[in-house]
């Protein structure tokens, strides 16, 4: 995302994030006192809250990669914490996963199925909720690129639709046998121009495609109705960026070409939306707009991306709680909650991923240099 990934750039240094490895910025070991509420037990209580509640989630999807890159997590008394539990600690109560189909034929060795599942079953440990973030490619997929995973270019859209289901399938099969509870299901990231290009392809500089929104959706209800059958309690739902834009029109089309949703899932970067409008404006606009996508569609809207600058603390606190206060006097029946998009982030952290392909570190992470939770995230707390 949002996540997002590429919108990113826009912040001074330009493009996303990137990955592994500031050692001079990882702080020095400690010894915590003993603590009162064990890890195992975050606020003393290992046991979700109810999904219809106002979600204050984060998508924290990067952290098994920087524990591998030795970086470590503190909250505020510098008492180190495995990250699902910090995130349950400091106030959060659901995560969401992203899952890729092959991520090494991209030279990453995370985010796959079974990374996921295991940070899902630590998620459940911590007390945690879960949504689950389909990509349908090997890595990221945004308005930018919406790549085939490499194994299945070259198929046909009856043959795309089963690998759809075959993955979504495997995936909640995999982490449900862990006893997780999957809430949320996204089919699809950040999908405005459809996804597995070409197949799926919306439009190009030309105009829409033929067939494409039939081809889309009918790709989009494979990964649906195979969602259902593993979680039929799951919310599912599609994806978009630009959540102050209006969306409707997307999906008016892609209601009358068959597509079925239990949510709206939307991305939200007031500082770096490239639409030459101020923060402030982009946070009510982005209200405005979730309030007519719940009334006009009766379900409720997602924030499953969001961020700020994290540059300036002071200035992505205030961001922060501007938005934050805002949707949630919308009701959860309005928005159903916002994730905070890797906020775990710290220090000019970079994934494998960036690395790869020479993009600047993300700079929307919401700790502060010493990996310990900054105040941007207090807007998070119950």
């Amino acid at each position: 995302m949002k996540k997002y990934f590429f919108l990113l750039s826009l912040f001074a240094v330009c493009s996303l994030t990137a990955c592994g490895g500031d050692e001079a910025s990882v702080p020095p070991p400690v010894t915590p006192p003993e603590d009162p509420n064990p890890p195992s037990e975050p606020g003393g209580s290992t046991t979700p809250d109810d999904v219809t509640a106002f979600v204050r989630g984060a998508d924290i999807s990067w952290y098994t990669e920087m524990a591998a890159d030795g970086r470590r997590f503190f909250n505020s008394a510098g008492q180190e914490r495995e990250c699902p539990v910090l995130m349950r600690e400091i106030g959060m109560n659901a995560v969401r996963l992203r899952v890729w189909v092959n991520p090494e034929k991209k030279f990453c060795q995370f985010s796959d199925i079974a990374d996921v599942t295991a940070k899902a079953l630590a998620a459940k440990q911590a007390g945690l909720n879960v949504m689950i973030d389909f990509h349908f490619s090997d890595w990221w997929a945004d308005p930018s690129r919406q790549e085939t995973p490499a194994e299945w270019e070259g198929l046909s859209l009856e043959e795309l639709k089963v690998k759809v289901a075959e993955h979504v399938r495997a995936t909640l099969s995999s982490v449900t046998a862990q006893g997780v509870s999957v809430a949320w299901i996204q089919i699809g990231n950040e999908t405005r121009n459809g996804m597995m290009h070409p197949t799926g392809q919306l439009w190009n500089n030309q105009g829409d495609l033929p067939g494409g929104w039939t081809k889309f959706v009918q790709l989009y209800m494979a990964g649906y109705d195979a969602a259902k059958e593993i979680c039929p309690e799951a919310y599912v739902m599609p994806h978009l960026n630009h959540a102050y834009e209006d969306n409707d029109w997307w999906f008016k089309r892609f209601k009358q070409a068959g597509g079925k949703m239990d949510m709206i899932a939307l991305s939200h970067y007031p500082q770096v939306d490239d639409a030459g409008q101020t923060w402030s404006a982009l946070n009510s606009q982005a209200v405005t707009q979730i309030k007519r996508l719940a009334v006009a569609y009766a379900v409720p809207v997602m924030v499953s991306e969001f961020g700020v600058i994290q540059t300036n603390i002071t200035l992505g606190t205030q961001v922060a709680n501007d938005f934050m206060t805002k949707v949630k006097a919308l009701g959860p029946s309005v928005c159903a909650g916002v994730f905070y998009w890797e906020p775990q982030v710290y220090a000019n952290w970079k994934p494998s991923s960036y690395n790869t392909f020479g993009w600047a570190a993300y700079q929307m992470g919401a700790f502060s240099s010493d990996g310990r939770p900054s105040s941007i995230l207090d807007a998070w707390k119950q």
